[in-house]
């Protein structure tokens, strides 16, 4: 096996056709996060952003994206944003995860979301979890047809809550495929704000995220679309969501809606509406991304299964930066896998989030800005 390492602006165009052609042959790398795209939209802004291409008899057949410190640590591409992570290849090419670590010069690699295939990884792998997906299938009854098919025991009170909302704000439209940039400005001022709010890393407080997002929804190509959904009630934005698609798997990545009408449900509103409208555009699959929320439980129609760990080469920085990044997440694991210590922590996050809003507002800080 022949490694050869690019940096993301070096990628050719029959680089990028040969990675399409690899994710087109194996269904389980269909993910849009495992496009080229992606990973060379993260390195954009990322400087330690690289990509090793496999190849056998010369010609390419594995892609693996990953990003770089100059002590030789290495995690996911755009890893704490990515929901799915692997070396794409073509099937039946086999490879060492040590080899590979050592060509691309890396003494450990940090994984979060791998998908669950990759079994050359499988020995450093330090644990496996749902993933939930929604299996769609194209449907022209309507989305109120659809929904009562699809959902029963949810369709009565959301179609309430909608009917609700048209009269008291304005009538209800959703719009799939929005390109108007000011709403994902909204979307992630909505979210910015809630991170805030709720206690966690504001993610859009980070300029490159920002950019990124940005320059994600601006393509629109057959392997890599970035959509943004908005749903109005008249003129108002009430929900949106971004994410990113593929010819086949629409990932659901940022969601967030306007805290003023929280008690129609705009969020389930907007998950529900991006379900059906994203099957009529063709896509078989959404994918809601790890993590325990009550609404993936009610939209779920099955689970994939994900992986975390640290694929290592013996070597000092390896093992320092095992013992200091294992525990922590070990931790929020932990605290994930019990809804009895889940609630506790997130009342105190929340109650964190509002002390820090509190003292912005006292201290006249301007706070997050979001482009």
């Amino acid at each position: 096996m022949d490694v050869t390492i690019h940096r993301a602006d070096e990628l050719s165009a029959a680089l990028r056709e040969a990675w399409h052609r690899a994710m087109d042959e194996s269904p389980e790398y269909s993910n849009p996060f495992l496009a080229p795209e992606f990973a060379t939209g993260v390195g954009r802004y990322r400087g330690g952003a690289r990509i090793a291409v496999l190849r056998e008899g010369g010609a390419p057949v594995g892609f693996f994206p990953y990003e770089r410190n100059a002590f030789g640590v290495g995690r996911a591409i755009g890893l704490g944003l990515s929901d799915c992570q692997a070396l794409v290849h073509r099937p039946g090419v086999t490879w060492d995860a040590q080899d590979l670590l050592k060509a691309c010069g890396m003494s450990i690699f940090e994984f979060d979301h791998l998908v669950e295939e990759q079994k050359p990884f499988g020995r450093f792998v330090t644990g496996k979890f749902a993933s939930p997906v929604v299996d769609l299938k194209p449907d022209d009854s309507g989305y109120a047809a659809w929904l009562r098919g699809a959902y029963p025991g949810h369709a009565k009170t959301t179609l309430k809550k909608e009917r609700r909302l048209g009269r008291d704000i304005g009538e209800v439209r959703f719009e799939f495929d929005e390109r108007d940039p000011r709403m994902l400005r909204r979307l992630m001022g909505w979210k910015s704000a809630q991170y805030r709010r709720t206690g966690r890393m504001d993610r859009f407080a980070r300029p490159w995220i920002v950019d990124l997002v940005n320059h994600l929804f601006q393509f629109r190509e057959e392997h890599f679309t970035g959509v943004l959904s908005v749903l109005y009630a008249g003129d108002r934005p009430v929900a949106a969501h971004f994410g990113p698609r593929s010819r086949t798997v629409l990932a659901a990545w940022f969601t967030a809606y306007d805290p003023e009408l929280h008690y129609y449900s705009p969020g389930l509103m907007m998950h529900l509406r991006t379900a059906e409208a994203a099957a009529r555009h063709g896509v078989t699959l959404m994918d809601l991304g790890r993590g325990d929320k009550e609404y993936k439980d009610w939209l779920k129609t099955r689970e994939l299964r994900v992986a975390e760990g640290f694929a290592s080469r013996p070597h000092p920085v390896a093992t320092a930066h095992r013992l200091w990044r294992r525990p922590v997440r070990g931790l929020r694991n932990t605290v994930n896998a019990h809804p009895e210590l889940r609630a506790p922590a997130d009342r105190l996050l929340k109650t964190v989030g509002t002390l820090r809003t509190s003292h912005r507002a006292d201290s006249g800080s301007p706070g997050t800005r979001a482009h």
